[in-house]
């Protein structure tokens, strides 16, 4: 590959000021002969449609970054952004057109367009110059150049753009030596980051994402400026700010992104349960742990060993209420009974208030809060089987995740301590094993349901055919009764009398 460098004064006005700054061009002969076909084929149809009417076009940002650090997916699958000097939903339909494809989705109000091909899902936007004010994220927008596009652009190494016009096919575009900051695993912002965060304050959450997800470092000026302009992420919606967040979420080591949204105030803006967990509280020689970053370790443990999103969300939220429930104790020192409870309690405020789902996904997460510090309290050798059928039966489906949240809980800096409570888990895990294979409870249905009490007992709905239904699950749970249906319907029989006697009212009157 033959790559010639040269220097271009470039001078662009935007908001109130004036910018200079050389910028180096590199252009390739033999263009990025390394990508995969599906790219280069896909570019070359985009170059050709784009030509036919007249319109320049560059492919810009995220896919341009990821080849130079090598994270392309070599299925040739990405999501591309590509500006325009001119109408983006003009070339996006010639684009379509070209490919033969009707999956395009166009978005007037916004002057944007989506072409969706083969596994490929393409961004248009027409170049533009942009100004906000200091109370609002709606921008005044104006036509532009690429150049006045690659200022409004987040970070420098977001700004890097190629060519796919005829006459300048492959030319990358690095105004503001973004190859350079790639090189030294820099996240800065293109011109004053202040200036940047202003226009647009989930830049400073992207900030952290980025460098979560790449490995890279906040430059000293733009994390000193996330710092000052934190609380401007008010006028940014909980939908924005929690896409971003599960992005963190997502990555190999999310605890990264979490220690840079505490240190740099912006965790607190939209959870600050977990900024309340950091610090240590010291009485007469007793201390407790810093549970902030106890429960980053508890994050990344459990982003080792699993890519579930939930699973993940339940560790950062498993101690979220210890500071409320934290008390002092003369003889065991600081306790923090109940913050399981009182956890499971928070989870879907919390979920609420950051536009997350309160579905199955929430109660999944409420479900492990409240249930992680029950295994631990199955570690006895003599532990009875009814003590894990409950447990199994609480967790249900959910007992496998539970169990890996527990083994993530392990913390502790003394390695003996550590192999000695892994050691009890798997005693627990083979208990769990034993005992389910046993008596089948995960996911247990009870063998009589309300209609066979009715029907045995002679009596219509009411409260009492629920609490003889609790009887026979009790009864299962405990070991008294085999977990069939000739048993339980025994039971009943055995047990209805007694509620008759217990219960004299209207609805048991024919028992």
């Amino acid at each position: 590959m033959i790559i010639i460098f040269g220097n271009v004064n470039h001078r662009q006005g935007r908001h109130s000021g004036r910018y200079s700054r050389s910028f180096n061009i590199i252009i390739f002969f033999k263009l990025l002969q390394d990508l995969h076909h599906s790219y280069k084929q896909l570019f070359s149809e985009i170059s050709t449609a784009s030509s036919e009417i007249n319109q320049k076009i560059y492919v810009i940002g995220g896919f341009v970054r990821d080849y130079y650090l090598n994270r392309l997916s070599s299925d040739g699958g990405y999501d591309i952004d590509l500006v325009t000097i001119g109408s983006g939903i003009r070339v996006a339909k010639a684009v379509a057109e070209r490919l033969g494809t009707n999956k395009i989705a166009v978005y007037r109000r916004f002057g944007t367009a989506q072409v969706t091909w083969n596994n490929f899902v393409l961004e248009f936007v027409g170049a533009r110059k942009e100004s906000y004010r200091s109370d609002s994220r709606k921008p005044s927008v104006e036509d532009g150049t690429l150049e006045n596009d690659q200022f409004r652009r987040d970070f420098t190494i977001n700004a890097l753009s190629w060519s796919l016009n005829p006459d300048d096919f492959g030319r990358l575009s690095d105004p503001f030596n973004g190859l350079k900051d790639l090189e030294e695993r820099i996240i800065r912002t293109p011109v004053d980051p202040e200036q940047t965060f202003s226009d647009d304050p989930l830049r400073m959450m992207r900030a952290a994402r980025f460098a979560t997800q790449l490995h890279f470092n906040i430059e000293s000026k733009t994390r000193q400026a996330i710092e000052t302009m934190a609380h401007r992420l008010e006028i940014v919606s909980k939908e924005r700010i929690t896409d971003e967040l599960n992005k963190i979420m997502a990555s190999d080591q999310p605890s990264v992104g979490f220690s840079l949204l505490f240190e740099t105030g912006l965790l607190a803006q939209f959870l600050p349960e977990l900024c309340a967990l950091h610090g240590v509280d010291e009485v007469q020689g007793q201390r407790h742990k810093d549970n902030f970053w106890h429960t980053l370790k508890v994050l990344d443990n459990v982003a080792l060993v699993s890519d579930n999103i939930w699973l993940r969300w339940a560790a950062l939220l498993h101690d979220i209420a210890k500071p409320a429930t934290k008390r002092l104790h003369p003889q065991h020192g600081w306790t923090f009974h109940g913050h399981d409870a009182l956890g499971a309690q928070m989870v879907p405020k919390i979920f609420r208030r950051l536009g997350l789902p309160l579905d199955e996904r929430m109660k999944y997460v409420k479900k492990l809060v409240r249930l992680h510090l029950r295994p631990i309290a199955l570690v006895d050798e003599i532990v009875t089987d009814s003590a894990i059928r409950r447990l199994i039966f609480d967790a249900g489906d959910h007992i496998d995740d539970l169990i890996m949240l527990c083994r993530a809980d392990i913390t502790s800096k003394n390695y003996r301590k550590i192999k000695q409570y892994l050691r009890n888990f798997d005693h627990v895990e083979q208990r769990i094993v034993e005992v389910e294979k046993k008596d089948r409870i995960r996911n247990w249905r009870p063998p009589v349901d309300g209609t066979d009490i009715m029907k045995i007992c002679g009596t219509g709905p009411g409260p009492v055919v629920g609490q003889i239904k609790s009887a026979i699950e009790e009864a299962i749970l405990d070991g008294n009764i085999p977990n069939s249906r000739e048993a339980a319907l025994e039971y009943l029989h055995e047990i209805k009398n007694n509620y008759k006697k217990e219960h004299p009212t209207k609805s048991l009157k024919r028992l």
